[in-house]
């Protein structure tokens, strides 16, 4: 009788703590989610802490905490960091699982906890469990679009998971199939689309930044429609002086729409307040502007800035194959060789471009300098120059098979940069033939740019061809990250 009756004040306690929970996204909240999605993290955090003196019940601050650990952990990767800040991940979750079922922010801020979390190991090379986490935030977003569909917040998110879904690739199927996560790039982009136009609607008006942010990256990579996605941060006037990360997302995609001058204006004009999140992607950033230019010294700079005050290892070897680059174009082989040596040693090998370096780096072998010039210039979009610097050159200029590969793709990129894409086709089909079965990157991303050029034509037939002919190649750099570029073009192509 005695272990009833305790049972039973267990049981009713645990039903009243929960029930006592609450949702409140009120004023105090909404002004912390606005200067987190600032990367006034500080300032967040003090309104957060006002909120809970306010109501210690109210859930709303630990999820806008969430996102100050998230951003915290995915920009600056540092580990000791990541041991104080990752284990909170699963606190807030069993604190959040004691709000009310009843309302749509319950599974809502679930998932949202949860794509933070998979995020973050991600960044920390955690695959399987990055894996794990992804798949249950797009479970609960699933559910809570079904069961709440007028909860427009819910547009946000499930649209930009089902998206990504959509783009998995090839060596990663395993965990779609696993899982049974089904995506559509189409419909997932076009329901962020509609959140993020959603003038009228209160909770699309609040959360109007990271839905920018969202859609953006989105229409960026997974669409394709790189100057429609700078012309959207034009036309709504999104603030990338005051608001960091709108800086941030502005100069990188001005950076990878090989917009150089537009990315370092972005940059150089952002508020410099110390209120701002400290985080070393600016030198990042001016790193790659400096190099695309050719100012090798500036770019050795930056990059040796970012190195030392970043502590993790996304794009270490890469930043250090960029390093060796500056100097074996300056001559000096004795820094060169000694960057390439870090660049085995130090990094991690979780993105393509840190794989590609290691390669690179293994091989031992040098660039053709004016190929590797031509390839910096046109990676930062100054293709005259590049032209210039091939003029007169030809397949047969080159004796290394390698060499005549990357010839023949780099006057392709250049021509077709400069819209003139029958000849791009015809110099990118020779680099097809030429490196179809070597471990290059050059043949696969060929076949990708006559995809696209296609699929700009109007050709949808010879589009999907070329971007299956992409993603057919194997063993070679970049492959994962060529194979989701592809999948979303057919994807596009055929409407899904």
């Amino acid at each position: 009788m005695k272990f009833l009756l305790t049972t039973s004040i267990i049981i009713l306690n645990c039903f009243f703590i929960r029930a006592n929970k609450v949702y409140e996204f009120n004023t105090t909240c909404q002004q912390a989610y606005l200067e987190i999605m600032h990367l006034r993290l500080d300032n967040g955090q003090a309104l957060i802490n006002k909120a809970k003196q306010q109501n210690p019940d109210n859930l709303i601050p630990v999820v806008l905490e969430n996102y100050i650990d998230f951003f915290v952990l995915f920009f600056n990767e540092d580990p000791l960091e990541f041991k104080k800040r990752y284990p909170k991940f699963e606190e807030r979750i069993k604190l959040l699982k004691q709000g009310s079922e009843s309302s749509p922010f319950y599974t809502f801020c679930l998932s949202a906890v949860y794509l933070h979390k998979s995020a973050v190991n991600i960044k920390f090379d955690n695959k399987v469990r990055a894996a794990l986490d992804f798949q249950t935030a797009y479970k609960y977003i699933k559910q809570n679009k079904k069961a709440y569909p007028t909860f427009t917040p819910n547009q946000l998110l499930y649209g930009s998971l089902q998206a990504v879904a959509g783009t998995i690739p090839k060596g990663y199927q395993w965990i779609a199939g696993l899982f049974g996560i089904k995506g559509s790039i189409t419909n997932g982009i076009n329901t962020v689309r509609h959140f993020a136009n959603s003038s009228n609607d209160p909770w699309a008006k609040l959360m109007s930044n990271e839905a920018a942010f969202m859609y953006c990256y989105l229409m960026f990579y997974l669409e394709n429609k790189k100057d429609e996605s700078i012309q959207f941060i034009k036309d709504k006037k999104l603030d990338v002086v005051n608001n960091h990360l709108f800086a941030y997302m502005a100069a990188n995609l001005s950076l990878n729409n090989k917009q150089v001058n537009d990315a370092e204006i972005i940059i150089n004009n952002r508020n410099k307040s110390s209120e701002y999140f400290s985080t070393p992607v600016w030198d990042f950033l001016l790193g790659f502007i400096h190099l695309y230019r050719l100012q090798t010294q500036q770019a050795i700079n930056d990059f040796e800035s970012y190195l030392q005050a970043f502590k993790g290892n996304f794009y270490v070897k890469d930043i250090y194959q960029k390093i060796s680059w500056c100097y074996y174009l300056q001559g000096n082989m004795t820094k060169a060789k000694e960057a390439r040596k870090n660049c085995i040693n130090k990094g991690a090998t979780v993105t393509d471009a840190d794989q590609q370096a290691l390669r690179e780096a293994k091989r031992g072998k040098w660039d053709n300098q004016i190929l590797l010039k031509a390839r910096i210039l046109n990676d930062g979009g100054f293709n005259k120059d590049a032209i210039n610097l091939l003029q007169g050159k030809s397949t047969s200029s080159f004796t290394d098979v390698g060499e005549q590969l990357e010839f023949n793709y780099r006057v392709g990129r250049i021509n077709d940069d400069l819209q003139n894409y029958d000849d791009a086709i015809a110099f990118y089909i020779k680099a097809i033939n030429i490196g179809e079965t070597r471990t290059e990157y050059y043949a696969a991303r060929a076949a990708l740019q006559i995809a696209m050029i296609h699929e700009k034509r109007g050709d949808k037939k010879q589009a999907i061809k070329f971007y299956e002919k992409c993603i057919d190649m194997d063993n070679h750099d970049y492959k994962n990250s060529l194979d989701q570029r592809a999948k979303s073009g057919i994807a596009r192509c055929t409407g899904n």
